[in-house]
């Protein structure tokens, strides 16, 4: 029964391929998909293929600075820049009523702004910047005396 099955299967396509009218056509059309098959596979593994190099790529890159390359201290002017940059970018920061000054890699902040909670906030931030090696904070509030340089407020 079974070879019967695959006889007449095999008779049927016999018969569209080698049609005399229409046998021409099909083949083509069935070469044609087959060749589309093939250059659509071909284009996905190339595309994985990439993907694939570019991730190993991406890796080794990232790898490589896994390690933080310790950086040169920066001279007073280029941390006082520094500092003014990273801390000071916000719009919420007092832009103009601060002073910053640096001296060996300690860096003095002079002014006087709004709130305790905003002085403590920018000595926490002066204080990650990179390259500072302390922060005297000389900060006051408005209606308050300004601190003495050298004099370390509690």
């Amino acid at each position: 029964m079974k070879k019967l099955a695959l006889g007449a299967a095999l008779g049927v396509l016999i018969s569209l391929f080698l049609d005399p009218r229409s046998g021409k056509r099909r083949r083509r059309q069935l070469w044609s998909r087959a060749a589309g098959l093939y250059r659509h596979a071909l284009r996905s593994t190339r595309s994985a293929a990439r993907g694939v190099a570019a991730d190993a790529v991406g890796f080794s890159r990232k790898a490589a600075h896994l390690r933080v390359q310790p950086k040169p201290q920066p001279n007073d002017a280029t941390l006082v820049a520094k500092v003014e940059s990273e801390v000071l970018r916000g719009g919420d920061m007092p832009k103009g009523s601060i002073n910053i000054n640096a001296e060996n890699g300690i860096v003095v902040l002079r002014g006087q702004v709004e709130s305790q909670d905003l002085i403590e906030e920018l000595v926490k931030k002066v204080h990650k910047v990179q390259g500072v090696q302390g922060v005297e904070n000389l900060l006051h509030l408005p209606g308050t005396e300004a601190p003495m340089h050298g004099a370390h407020p509690a």
